[in-house]
Order: structure tokens, then C-alpha cells, then sequence
């Protein structure tokens, strides 16, 4: 499987810093995006050793013999256990956390997805947009009971309260799905920075047949600032070209 990708961070308008990260393996391999939280230091330390240690662990196990999906799973626990240690090393990081969406591509198994938290997965396929995680959030399960509509959901002051994050020792959800990928479709992994300002229309037209990967990933930070860039904005884009 060829690919095509690249990636950009903005720490957006309000913020004068950036809690995002992202990691792309230039082989190709696998991609990480990861949103953290805990104020300035926090944050950024939370995110950027997520990045750091699910990348180290893929990268070591990598000709392993388990699945994809269950080395993922092992990288993202991994993950989360050098977060709580961090915190017991620090208390005065003792609240921070991070989310983080991965997608990793071995050639002799099918594509996985892993996530922790609300950052997220879409798949462009022949011009239609489609989130492929669900947002571990008290908002997204308040949407599938039925509770709100995806309007109030956009402006509801609990939006932002996350069900599952990397960084707690009772980590209780780590979402992995297998991803069905064909030529010519293309992958967004974004932080919410870019989900709280475009709605999913919007996505769409700023990706959809934009021949340059970097024009697309540039649009789309671009619009989220537009619309107020009240969060750090994070996107990284995949091509399936063959």
C-alpha cells in the first residue's frame, strides 16, 4: 500500500501555547495525533510523552507476532502507564492527561485504528466524509441515548468533559477497530481544535479534491482560525494512492 501524508500543528488564536502533537513514521507505517490537557506544562508534557512512547513501542515490537489491533492496544496502555508515572514523579502534574487517536498499517494485516478520548479518525471516500471513532465524552454518549441533538451538542457547556483519557490509573476505554481502506481514500486524524470550529460539511470541502495533501492540511487549520481558533488545532492527513 503506497501513501501520501503530512501534517501540521497551530496553537490556534486564544492560546499562547500548543498542547498538540503529532508523529508521522516516514515510512509510513503508523500516525499519531495527541491532545493534551492539564494547563501549560501539563499538557504538553502529557501529549508529547504519549506521542514518544506509543511510537517507541510500535517501533520496538513492530516484526512482533501479535495483531495489530493487540499491539496498539499494548502501545496505547504503555502509554498511558508512563503518563500516571510521570504524575506520581510530578504532583504538580498530577491532573494532566491527553488523548490520542492512532492508525497503524502493517502490510501483512488489515489497517487498525486506537483511540482515548475525543481526538478523531475521518475517512474521505468518493467525496463522502465519515467519523470513523466515536468520541469517548459524556456529550457523544448523551447523543446516542437520544438526550440532545448534534446542534445543543455543539454549544453545551459539558462538550468538553471526556469519559476516557491516557493519563488515569482506572483507564477503562481503549476503542480498536479494524479500518477498511481502497485506493483513493484519504485519512484526517485531527485534535478538537479542528472539530469544535468546522462542522463536518466543512471538512469535507476543504479536503475533498484538493490534489495537495499540504494545501488541504494548511486549509484546514486556516478555517478553524477563521472561525475563532479557540483551541490548538492539529491535523494530519493519509492518501491511499495505491
Amino acid at each position: 500500500m503506497k501513501l501520501d501524508s503530512t501534517g501540521c500543528t497551530d496553537p490556534g488564536l486564544i492560546r499562547a501555547y500548543n498542547q498538540d502533537s503529532y508523529y508521522i513514521d516516514p515510512t509510513g507505517r503508523f500516525f499519531i495525533v495527541a491532545d493534551g490537557m492539564g494547563g501549560h506544562a501539563g499538557g504538553e508534557e502529557a501529549s508529547r510523552i504519549a506521542t514518544a512512547e506509543i511510537r517507541l513501542y510500535l517501533e520496538k515490537n513492530w516484526q512482533s507476532s501479535e495483531s495489530s489491533s493487540k499491539l496498539l492496544e499494548q502501545a496505547l496502555s504503555t502509554a498511558n502507564q508512563a503518563i500516571v508515572q510521570d504524575q506520581q514523579n510530578h504532583p504538580e502534574r498530577s491532573d494532566m492527561g491527553t488523548t490520542a487517536v492512532v492508525v497503524v498499517i502493517r502490510p501483512s494485516e488489515s489497517p487498525v485504528c486506537g483511540h482515548v478520548g475525543d481526538s478523531r479518525l475521518y475517512r474521505l471516500r468518493e467525496s463522502q466524509l465519515q467519523q470513523i471513532t466515536e468520541d469517548h465524552t459524556w456529550i457523544a454518549k448523551a447523543m446516542k441515548m437520544g438526550d440532545i441533538n448534534a446542534d445543543e451538542a455543539r454549544v453545551h457547556p459539558y462538550r468538553h468533559v471526556l469519559s476516557s483519557c491516557l493519563g488515569r490509573e482506572d483507564l477503562n476505554q481503549i476503542d480498536i477497530q479494524l479500518l477498511n481502506l481502497e485506493h483513493g481514500d484519504r485519512l484526517l486524524l485531527c485534535s478538537d481544535g479542528l472539530t469544535e470550529e468546522l462542522i463536518d460539511e466543512q471538512i469535507l470541502a476543504h479536503i475533498n479534491d484538493v490534489p495537495s495533501l499540504e494545501q488541504a492540511a494548511q486549509s484546514l487549520v486556516e478555517a478553524a482560525n477563521e472561525q475563532g481558533g479557540h483551541d490548538n488545532i492539529t491535523v494530519v492527513l493519509v492518501s491511499v494512492e495505491t
